[in-house]
């Protein structure tokens, strides 16, 4: 039975009647880490893996909301003058209700069933997929309509000041303009992007090391505050600048040992990593794979020695993934700490690949890896109904 129909008999089960479905994709981030938030460059590609939403309209103002993945209900009313996050599954979906009706957006009440393909807390932006799906099916639900580019901002501010994540635009962006067989290179300040071509004979292999460390979200915060404070002290010698994103490679080696040890290596990060989306824009579009690939080892480099986000494990599946043949490049993908690699590897040897790095992975740290291969797919649609 496919998402789309578990989710139907579920809702029929719970609420009666024939509900609409929509879904909204996961992605894996290509290259540009870190950057979004800094009105940086991104290179991601929105992945198969959805989070479904089976939604019917209520006369009334409840939400009633059930997850599959938890087997567990919650209740809303959007009428609520204080709503308050709860710490649960449930704060993605009423954060995005909150936002949307601060923007005049009046939702009718809504009968919804959830469930997510994404893996959670693997890097793969699970939150996005069910902010973006949740509000395209609560807007349908309505009868309203608002631009992707609106929904996206909407939801990265029910993750901001509702759930209380500081993420970048990247995750729901990606979520509601992915394409079929393509990575989108987006400018996160003026929200322009064009979608570049993945060549066929290539695969998205993303490897999941099943670790999390506990230290993730509180550290992303910090990394934050630290390219903040860095822009800040920039910006005393450079007038022009309001975030990392007006700071060139030659500005941070003239003025960057006047910064703190710490936040000069926060600032190289955010600046190289831009250069290398661009430049890596640039080989996708001449289908230079080889480029692409040493963009990603440098890339992953700088995460690992500069941004200090990276891990024991996502080391070792890096250095595994590198050392295999028809692999053209490997790095870990999402906020770090754990979570995922993305690797670029050559069709006929995805198979091999899947093999060797997942024994040498258990060998090294006694973890049975999970491995997905993945192709480009298309942003938040309607399913049925």
């Amino acid at each position: 039975m496919d998402q789309a129909s578990r989710l139907e008999q579920k809702f029929g089960e719970l609420y009666g009647g024939r509900p609409g479905v929509f879904r909204a994709p996961g992605r894996v981030n290509l290259i540009g880490e870190h950057t979004d938030y800094n009105e940086g460059f991104v290179m991601p590609a929105a992945i198969g893996f959805y989070t479904s939403v089976a939604i019917s309209r209520r006369e009334d103002r409840k939400l009633l909301v059930y997850s599959l993945n938890f087997s567990e209900g919650m209740e809303f009313d959007l009428d609520d003058p204080a709503p308050r996050r709860l710490g649960h599954w449930s704060d993605y979906v009423r954060g995005v209700a909150v936002m949307l009706e601060r923007e005049g957006c009046r939702l009718s009440g809504a009968s919804m069933v959830i469930e997510g393909e994404v893996p959670i807390g693997s890097g793969l932006s699970s939150s996005a997929a069910i902010e973006v799906a949740s509000g395209f099916a609560m807007l349908a639900a309505s009868g309203l309509e608002i631009h992707r580019i609106e929904l996206a901002l909407l939801c990265q501010r029910a993750e901001n000041e509702f759930v209380g994540a500081r993420v970048g635009i990247m995750d729901q962006f990606v979520s509601c303009f992915g394409e079929e067989g393509k990575a989108l290179m987006l400018d996160c300040r003026s929200l322009e992007y064009r979608a570049l071509p993945l060549d066929p004979g290539a695969r998205l292999v993303i490897c999941n090391t099943m670790v999390k460390h506990a230290l993730a979200s509180g550290e992303y915060n910090v990394r934050r505050a630290e390219c903040e404070e860095g822009a800040r002290l920039l910006s005393q010698r450079l007038p022009g600048v309001r975030s990392l994103r007006d700071v060139t490679p030659d500005d941070l080696k003239l003025h960057g040992k006047e910064l703190p040890d710490v936040i000069f290596r926060r600032c190289r990060h955010v600046v190289t990593e831009n250069r290398r989306v661009v430049d890596a824009a640039k080989a996708l579009e001449l289908g230079d794979l080889r480029t692409f690939g040493s963009l990603m080892s440098g890339s992953h480099a700088s995460l690992r020695d500069d941004y200090e986000v990276s891990s024991p494990e996502l080391d070792i599946m890096v250095d595994l993934a590198s050392a295999r043949d028809g692999v053209y490049g490997a790095r870990m993908t999402g906020g770090g700490f754990g979570g995922c690699t993305i690797n670029l590897v050559r069709a006929e040897r995805v198979s091999d690949f899947k093999r060797e790095v997942a024994e040498g992975y258990e060998a090294a740290t006694g973890i049975a890896p999970e491995i997905y291969v993945c192709e480009a797919a298309a942003g938040a649609h309607r399913v049925s109904g």
